[in-house]
């Protein structure tokens, strides 16, 4: 069976990229890491990217003005050149219109620093502090229109202690974020996750660690 061809889409270092990068040099992972694209020509994890071989592409928002599905246009052109398969989001600074969500449809995942469908949206860290939440995480989920509010692949749990900061606890969940995130990859690219009608569906339940896939809703 040929590897699932994906692009990480990325505006910063790139962490998470770099442990999907790491994954897909087992034999056994059914994906490859064809392509790392970003919206910023200074983005330090295209230089990480082209260390380890991979094709990188920049596709600058700023020259589209005000016109995001100019600029998404220009980023799906780019995908199709490198027959990509699926689409994994790693720190990219831009929030996707319902035109490229809907044309990815299934094929589009995104991670993000909280439990959801608690604490959407940005600094998740000091908000779970905030609100004396004794534990916090990271989904992995498919991309819908709504921001945050996908199906979910899979999450991971760490907890919070007493003497956090936004700081240290950032630097638990990225850690989880790092573990997850190649598993909910290989998960979809095998195909024992999907998104059908809206909805995630799943032939396993939990993983090694005990931790939840495709939650029911």
């Amino acid at each position: 069976m040929a590897k699932q061809r994906v692009a990480v889409l990325i505006s910063g270092r790139g962490s998470n990229m770099t442990a999907l990068i790491e994954a897909a040099r087992r034999d056994s992972f059914p994906a490859e890491i064809a392509l790392v694209l970003s919206n910023r020509s200074d983005a330090a994890g295209l230089v990480r990217a082209r260390a380890e071989g991979i094709t990188t592409a920049v596709v600058d928002h700023t020259a589209f003005g005000k016109d995001r599905e100019a600029f998404e246009r220009a980023v799906d052109a780019v995908l199709a050149a490198h027959r990509i398969d699926l689409v994994c989001l790693a720190g990219f600074m831009r929030l996707l219109t319902p035109w490229l969500v809907r044309r990815w449809e299934g094929r589009l995942i995104n991670i993000h620093p909280a439990l959801l469908p608690a604490f959407k949206g940005l600094h998740t860290h000091e908000r779970v502090l905030a609100a004396g939440e004794k534990t916090h995480g990271a989904t992995v989920h498919f991309v819908v229109p709504e921001m945050d509010s996908g199906p979910i692949i899979a999450q991971g749990r760490v907890p919070v202690h007493a003497d956090d900061t936004a700081d240290t606890l950032a630097a638990r969940v990225l850690a989880e974020e790092h573990r997850l995130y190649p598993l909910a990859l290989e998960l979809v690219a095998a195909g024992h996750v999907r998104m059908v009608d809206g909805q995630c569906h799943s032939d396993i339940r939990r993983d090694a660690r005990g931790e939840l896939i495709a939650p029911e809703n």
